[in-house]
């Protein structure tokens, strides 16, 4: 079997463009989260639909925090920091990085 080309799925058939890739970033200060615990934070993202894809980042480093992103809504984005560190983390205020994938 070869190696499909870019753009397409084994059976050949087209995966379509990704111009249908919606992005947005939010102020995000979490503070102090307990080991166990976790905080979360909207994003607006005009367009998101539910089961669509999401891709997340934060500008500082999450310090072994998950990072986790979700279409919870019509337009929002929900993302979760987790903490099972063993102990509280403090991350500095960072911006937060959403890219969702239309289906």
């Amino acid at each position: 079997m070869a190696i499909p080309n870019y753009g397409q799925n084994k059976a050949g058939d087209s995966l379509g463009r990704l111009d249908d890739i919606l992005s947005a970033s939010k102020t995000w200060d979490a503070g102090s989260i307990d080991d166990g615990n976790e905080e979360a934070l909207e994003v607006t993202v005009s367009g998101a639909a539910l089961g669509d894809f999401v891709l997340s980042s934060l500008d500082v480093d999450v310090a072994d925090l998950v990072l986790t992103g979700a279409v919870t809504a019509a337009d929002t984005v929900t993302l979760i920091l987790a903490n099972n560190t063993g102990g509280a983390v403090d991350l500095a205020s960072t911006t937060a990085n959403v890219l969702v994938i239309k289906k």
